[in-house]
């Protein structure tokens, strides 16, 4: 059977409904990206949709939903949306905020229950919900997969969560820091605010309004029929999984829905959709909260953009484990393109096709980008400036106990780490050299130290499976602050969850 789908997936292209004013030569070569992508990157299905100035004018499935069951993608299909559930949940909110609910400019923790976010880094009533929507509430990086074949782990409480890992790791407002467990919190306000669970808030107040009938938080019996298996890069299917940050990524949705929601988003509401939001409540949505970096900002769940190749775009993508997707308004044109996958790898060229077809002059700015492009030159060496060379100790705390570490910048570059307890558990003293790591990948960025070592995050929600420990260290005051991610690997992937570091100089 799976040479068979093999075979069959280079030439196979499933079409939806295409419709108005969409012509097989309009669109050839987006198709024949489509293919190449499957082709060359192991991508088992994808679908498209387009809309120009209220008008849905394409979308198409290719290749198969399921591979062993040769279920093939088309327009209907639910894809795992991974990181564009943000903008749905911020949706959700915002109708929260519009009913008198919830104050944007409040503290997040006034909304939440027996979890609240920790002050370590900076005062926690400046983590205001408007900032946990922009990322700049000085939450940590953040993921948790729990898998179906899993025997024992299980997503823990929110409070639970929150508890433990809503830690502010910067002070609110300070940097922006892209966190799925500010997702998840907020998921939980809505939740807690609401008095429904959030999957139903979301069903009844976001997605039925706004016709999205193929569209779900995680997936239902009822949908499991139209469902895209998720697949590794070698074509094996991924266990089905969920995380302690729902809200940030566990919605799935089909292309036809997700660009409806898009339009709405740029004010084109079709008939039969109802006007859960204002018009004010969108645009301020789209208003960002983060600081500017890399000419994009953030804002209420959309990331903001001055230019893409010459044209304004509000978007979000998402990636993990079988998934790579994303959703681009561009406002200026009224338009909306979405391309979902259900493998690991991009989407990128698929999107570029369609705005080349769709926007004008996007096609010239794209050939002379790529006529233009240099192979990106190999990261710089690095090399310790006078404030930072010497030895820092201090201590990791995590949600179970606070351990001593201390880094040592040495003048020619080298750093090392050193993690643990000084004893034994004979209770003979343990060498220095037991402790010790040279840290990799180490930079030093806009007064941010980072780097990674191995070693060991002793809790037992992390420590049953092997981890490095990856850091980011804000030079304030002569201190150094920040977070210690105990990370697994991509194969399979299982968490990224933080502590906060504090060092001083020696």
């Amino acid at each position: 059977m799976r040479g068979v789908a093999g075979l069959l997936l280079a030439g196979f292209v499933q079409a939806g409904a295409a419709q108005q004013g969409a012509t097989p030569d309009r669109w050839q070569p987006v198709r024949e990206a489509a293919q190449r992508l499957m082709k060359e990157q192991g991508v088992a299905g994808l679908a498209v949709a387009v809309a120009k100035d209220g008008k849905i004018i394409w979308e198409e499935g290719f290749g198969w939903a399921n591979r062993e069951k040769m279920i093939p993608a088309t327009p209907n299909t639910l894809f795992s949306l991974a990181s564009i559930s943000k903008p749905l949940t911020a949706t959700g909110l915002m109708i929260l905020v519009e009913r008198g609910q919830i104050k944007l400019d409040q503290p997040a923790n006034g909304y939440l229950g027996i979890g609240k976010l920790t002050g370590l880094a900076g005062d926690a009533s400046g983590a205001t919900v408007r900032r946990v929507l922009g990322h700049m509430a000085g939450l940590p990086l953040h993921y948790q997969f729990f898998y179906a074949d899993e025997a024992t782990r299980r997503p823990p409480s929110m409070d639970e969560t929150i508890a433990r890992y809503g830690i502010l790791v910067t002070a609110p407002g300070e940097t922006f820091q892209y966190s799925n467990l500010g997702y998840g919190i907020i998921d939980y306000i809505v939740s807690r605010t609401s008095g429904q669970s959030y999957a139903d808030f979301m069903r009844t107040r976001v997605f039925v309004p706004l016709g999205m009938t193929h569209t779900a938080v995680d997936v239902p019996a009822s949908l499991e029929p139209y469902a895209a298996e998720r697949y590794w890069p070698d074509q094996r299917p991924v266990s089905f999984y969920t995380f302690d940050h729902v809200g940030a990524s566990a919605v799935w949705s089909s292309v036809h829905d997700l660009v409806r929601f898009g339009m709405f988003h740029l004010k084109d509401r079709l008939p039969e959709q109802r006007a859960i939001l204002a018009d004010s409540s969108i645009d301020e949505m789209k208003k960002p909260v983060a600081l500017e970096a890399f000419g994009q900002q953030y804002g209420l769940g959309w990331l903001i953009h001055k230019s893409d190749r010459g044209h304004p775009l509000v978007e979000h993508s998402g990636g993990m484990p079988g998934v790579s997707t994303v959703l681009n308004l561009y406002p200026r044109d009224n338009v909306v393109i979405t391309v979902l996958t259900n493998g690991s790898r991009g989407w990128g060229e698929v999107a570029d096709r369609i705005a080349s077809v769709v926007l004008p002059g996007y096609s010239d700015s794209l050939k002379a980008e790529k006529a233009r492009a240099v192979k990106p030159p190999e990261p710089a060496r690095f090399v310790a400036p006078p404030e930072l060379i010497g030895t820092w100790t201090g201590t990791i705390r995590t949600w179970a106990k606070t351990l001593p570490f201390e880094l040592q910048v040495k003048p020619g570059g080298e750093v090392e780490a050193q993690l643990g307890e000084p004893l034994k558990a004979d209770g003979s003293n343990r060498d220095d050299a037991e402790l010790r790591a040279l840290v990799n990948e180490v930079r030093w960025e806009k007064g941010v130290l980072s780097g990674r070592f191995a070693g060991n995050i002793p809790t037992p929600d992390v420590s049953w499976v092997p981890h490095t420990i990856a850091f980011d260290l804000r030079l304030v005051n002569g201190v150094l602050r920040g977070q210690a991610s105990a990370q697994t690997s991509d194969k399979p992937v299982y968490f990224s969850v933080a502590s906060y570091i504090e060092l001083k100089r020696r």
